[in-house]
């Protein structure tokens, strides 16, 4: 029942993780619920190699018929694997807690934005006057990149509103480009926990054909039914984190 329980939920992070992100919602409750005697930072770990396998599928489904700007996205990779890993190593002198608040607040301004604005990332828009637009993916992807490896939700949600806002890419676009640069964040992570902790290999790698599986339904569905369905799934989604961080900050 346990394996179902995992290799299911891992099947539906993979999905909704392939068009918006928030994947570990699914996957790390799952994970702290089957192993409550297993160290935290071995399931971080354990989640990560999972999720790695579906981004990873999802960027080449993504790839076969999204044109995906390299320019742009590539730059914002390779600073993110850096802020990732610089994310990773502040959460031993830091605490996650002082962010929650903020991340809210954030969450709680993408929501209302896209909320508002019924067309946004419904085409792509030309913003051929931005200035230095590497400089400022570099920026976008070590940012969140250190937010990723720092604290985690809602990354991918954080990076879909900055390049359709920024970028003036579609939400389909923005999905795909996305999950390049969470590829890049996830490696990271995964590095930092193979070295410090380790993970549970033999869960993670079935979880991870799971999760390839629900990435390659997720990335379909969104290629077929376009961008009003990522605008409504990253409602949806970031619903859900605003509900989970309420909890986690009012319940104490």
């Amino acid at each position: 029942m346990e394996w179902l329980l995992l290799i299911g939920g891992a099947f539906l992070a993979g999905l909704i993780d392939a068009v918006v992100g928030g994947g570990g919602l699914i996957q790390l409750p799952l994970l702290l619920a089957v192993f409550p005697s297993v160290s935290i930072p071995v399931l971080f770990g354990t989640n990560k190699l999972s999720s790695i396998a579906g981004t990873a599928s999802a960027v080449v489904q993504y790839s076969r018929t999204v044109s995906i700007p390299l320019r742009i996205v590539l730059h914002a990779s390779a600073a993110a694997l850096l802020g990732a890993a610089m994310g990773a190593a502040a959460v031993s002198f830091l605490s996650t807690q002082v962010l929650k608040p903020m991340v809210l607040v954030l969450l709680l301004s993408v929501a209302a934005y896209t909320w508002f604005k019924p067309n946004f990332g419904t085409d792509s828009v030309s913003k051929g006057d931005i200035r230095w637009p590497r400089l400022i993916a570099c920026a976008i992807g070590f940012g969140l990149g250190f937010y990723d490896g720092f604290f985690g939700p809602g990354t991918g949600s954080f990076l879909i509103f900055a390049f359709v806002r920024i970028f003036g890419m579609d939400m389909l676009r923005a999905s795909a480009s996305a999950k390049l640069v969470n590829l890049a964040t996830n490696f990271a992570a995964l590095g930092f926990f193979l070295l410090h902790d380790g993970v549970l290999w033999k869960v993670g790698l079935a979880m991870a054909c799971a999760n390839v599986m629900g990435a390659q339904v997720g990335a379909r569905l969104a290629v077929r039914h376009g961008n009003a369905f990522v605008r409504q799934l990253l409602l949806f989604v970031v619903s859900v984190l605003i509900l989970k961080l309420s909890w986690d900050l009012f319940s104490l």
